[in-house]
């Protein structure tokens, strides 16, 4: 099986965001590939994150964003536990994440991931054997 992946809740937002095509084409292209190959994982944190946004950011109605919640949930899930917190406030430390983001590179390293796709944070950093990819540049 080919190596894993893990999304940011911005790679989520840009498959249902028109006002962006390229990106758009990128995101959907993305998830696509790794949820038919069943190697693409988010955590529960980027389901919220995604729903949270949708609705803010996106303007979707309540039951548009929570059908693709329920779609993007198809993908691996990571489940937070008491040290995933404790770990990412040593990374929050050590590489100066936020606290958010350093849960996110957190569940992507517990899921064996080699590569989180994320526009904001550290493109091509490499954390516990998990490269950072931004991949809109």
């Amino acid at each position: 099986m080919a190596s894993k992946v893990f999304f940011d809740a911005n790679i989520l937002l840009y498959s249902d965001d028109p006002r962006s095509l390229s990106k758009q084409k990128i995101a959907v292209e993305l998830i696509e590939k790794y949820q038919r190959n069943r190697n693409g994982a988010v955590s529960l944190q980027v389901l919220g994150e995604y729903f949270h946004n949708a609705r803010r950011k996106m303007g979707l109605d309540v039951a548009t964003a929570r059908q693709r919640t329920q779609f993007f949930a198809r993908l691996l899930r990571y489940e937070s536990r008491l040290d995933d917190v404790y770990a990412a406030i040593d990374l929050h430390q050590l590489h100066q994440f936020s606290f958010w983001d350093a849960m996110i590179v957190r569940a992507a390293v517990q899921c064996g991931c080699s590569v989180l796709y994320a526009e904001d944070m550290h493109h091509g950093m490499r954390v516990h054997g998990v490269e950072i990819a931004n991949p809109f540049l």
